[in-house]
């Protein structure tokens, strides 16, 4: 029996761009303190996902996890929406 495993790499963020195909890019965010001086500051990275439903649409707050490359630049996969952008 096979199992599989769930990656234990997740990370929450924005999703900025949904135009590709199954790729969605997502803005990953997080705080951190300055090793000299303690100001906090926030840090950003830009994350292609892969969207295989194409269901998730710019402005969603979205989990991914770490999964095998799928090509170049994409070894993320979108795991959950948390919230959807309300609106049109």
């Amino acid at each position: 029996m096979k199992s599989e495993s769930i990656s234990s790499r997740t990370l929450t963020g924005n999703v900025i761009s949904d135009r590709m195909d199954k790729t969605v890019t997502v803005l990953v965010e997080r705080r951190v303190k300055h090793p000299v001086y303690g100001k906090i500051l926030t840090k950003s990275s830009k994350i292609k996902a892969h969207d295989d439903s194409n269901l998730v649409k710019e402005g969603d707050r979205v989990v991914i996890a770490e999964c095998r490359p799928i090509s170049k630049d994409k070894s993320w996969t979108v795991i959950k929406v948390e919230n959807e952008k309300s609106g049109s």
